[in-house]
């Protein structure tokens, strides 16, 4: 089974990352779906989401855990029935799950593509973050913000939440592989560690409450 890359930020967090390469039969073997998992899988057209679904239960099991230990809330945020806390992130053929005993936690994988030239504005003004050399470099910092403003998103879990609003990511250079960020949202601001890593053409982002 391919687990791709296990990271330890601190004492109590976990991060483990799936590179999807199996077929879907084997993928299958050894999970056990609760009955609302089962009906999303099967509700999924696409094999490579079918893959993906089932190999965060793999990396659930990495971690300790089945899919009876994972429940979600009505706005679709993961938990862990133990208390511990937990985030999930899927994108083509890389999965993720990073989790921790005692700290709010998030994480995104992002596909570096020239897309997100065209929608930056949305999420970002541009103007925040030193001007680059050339396109290349100027993606991947966009991808890293993208994925850090995806990954506080998971860990508030409020809609109305505004990517150009309400969350902020400090400028970083690319060597330092981290940096920090704030939500500021209906009079209240949190703060959080950003940390990143870039593998294969794939931005993994995941963010610590502070």
């Amino acid at each position: 089974m391919p687990l791709f890359k296990t990271i330890t930020p601190n004492p109590t967090t976990t991060i483990y990352i799936w590179k999807v390469e199996e077929p879907l039969e084997d993928l299958e073997q050894n999970v056990n779906l609760t009955s609302h998992c089962r009906a999303r899988l099967e509700s999924m057209k696409s094999e490579l989401h079918r893959r993906g679904f089932l190999s965060i239960r793999h990396l659930l099991h990495e971690a300790g855990y089945t899919d009876q230990d994972l429940y979600y809330t009505d706005n679709g945020k993961p938990h862990l029935r133990d208390g511990k806390y937990i985030s999930i992130t899927h994108s083509y053929n890389f999965t993720a799950i990073i989790v921790s005993d005692d700290t709010e936690v998030g994480i995104d994988i992002e596909m570096q593509r020239d897309k997100i030239l065209r929608i930056a504005s949305r999420f970002t003004p541009l103007k925040e973050y030193h001007t680059l050399a050339n396109e290349d470099a100027l993606i991947r910092k966009l991808t890293i913000v993208w994925g850090a403003k995806e990954s506080l998103y998971k860990i508030y879990g409020v809609k109305g939440i505004s990517f150009l609003k309400h969350i902020y990511v400090e400028d970083f250079d690319f060597e330092d592989s981290k940096t920090t960020a704030s939500i500021s949202y209906e009079g209240n601001k949190s703060n959080y560690a950003i940390d990143f890593l870039e593998f294969e053409g794939f931005t993994c982002v995941y963010a610590l409450a502070l």
